[in-house]
């Protein structure tokens, strides 16, 4: 979803003007960043809060907002926080 909406008349712009728009809101996975773990240079295919992925052992450079994680080191983050991640989940569920 993109939070800028153009109101143009659609005979005053043509579809590739549009396109090239919308590429600037993509964000840094589509980008190609690679992933942050120490010693991995996979392409990057998820990107998450850098306080999130701390605690789970995968060795991440510190002082960065955001850790991008590739398929595989993804993987391991989800199967490390699944107790947590469903205690989470468990606070909005209704009974």
């Amino acid at each position: 979803m993109y939070s800028v909406i153009y109101l143009i008349r659609s005979s005053e712009i043509k579809k590739p003007d549009i396109i090239l728009r919308l590429m600037n809101f993509m964000g840094i996975i589509s980008k190609g960043a690679k992933c942050s773990v120490a010693g991995c240079d996979e392409d990057g295919v998820r990107s998450l809060s850098t306080s999130k992925v701390e605690g789970t052992g995968l060795s991440i450079p510190s002082g960065s907002k955001k850790t991008v994680l590739c398929k595989e080191h993804y993987k391991e983050w989800k199967k490390a926080t699944k107790e947590d991640r469903e205690v989470e989940r468990a606070r909005y569920d209704r009974f």
